[in-house]
């Protein structure tokens, strides 16, 4: 359908039980998730292992071929940790994979199917045991990590950086700058004395934002009838 044809209180009715979802099924899985959250689709989100944590207004959309994995395999039980920060969004096949260490800032943004891990999982010549080499990964505040690219063990990304599509990130990231390529290069220096709006100023204020999009769509879905949705939904045309 190109419109939401819902009536509001079916639209209503979806995101209660999708946050309902959410906390039933997901806060258990973590050892801390923030409130405010926006998890669409949650139940495509996979999240496994000890010591992972999830700041606040915290966006995650998982879709049925591309889900959000988070997942902490230690070298021993309870070892290893995944550490997000407030305001982070996880686009649909955003995976994270640890096996000591994980940290992302504050803000940052994911693109579809970005894979973030600390550890090979496997040597080169001993296919069987992971190297002893612990190198932890760091993600700084505002960085933005496009589409498809990966950021590997030991790498730290500094603050408000861009990793830019397809990029395969192997070495430490500086701090405002744009990087590209197999291996990640850097491409262009960016100027922090412009400033940076961020995540966090998109949701400086979540409850009178939670408030302003439920008026809107109170005001845009008043007029849709369950009917004509349940038509849309079983017979739609190209007025939907």
């Amino acid at each position: 359908m190109r419109q939401d044809q819902r009536p509001y209180w079916v639209k209503k009715a979806y995101l209660k039980f999708r946050y309902w979802y959410a906390e039933h099924f997901l806060r258990p899985a973590c050892d801390e998730l923030g409130p405010h959250h926006t998890i669409m689709k949650p139940w495509h989100v996979s999240i496994d292992g000890p010591n992972i944590r999830i700041g606040k207004c915290v966006t995650l959309i998982g879709e049925p071929n591309t889900p959000v994995k988070l997942g902490v395999w230690g070298r021993e039980p309870g070892q290893g940790s995944i550490t997000v920060g407030d305001y982070v969004l996880m686009s649909p096949g955003t995976r994270i994979s640890a096996s000591d260490e994980i940290t992302i800032g504050d803000s940052v943004m994911m693109a579809n199917s970005v894979y973030i891990t600390d550890c090979d999982w496997h040597g080169i010549y001993d296919r069987t045991e992971r190297s002893e080499r612990v190198m932890p990964v760091h993600v700084g505040n505002n960085v933005w990590l496009g589409d498809h690219c990966v950021v590997l063990k030991g790498v730290t990304i500094g603050e408000n950086s861009v990793v830019a599509a397809n990029a395969i990130v192997t070495k430490d990231v500086p701090a405002n700058v744009v990087v590209a390529g197999n291996p990640a290069r850097v491409v262009k220096e960016l100027d922090p004395e412009r400033g940076f709006t961020t995540r966090a100023d998109f949701f400086a204020e979540p409850v009178k934002q939670a408030e302003f999009y439920d008026a809107v769509d109170r005001m845009v879905l008043s007029k849709n009838g369950f009917f004509n949705w349940l038509r849309a939904m079983l017979f739609p045309n190209q007025r939907d």
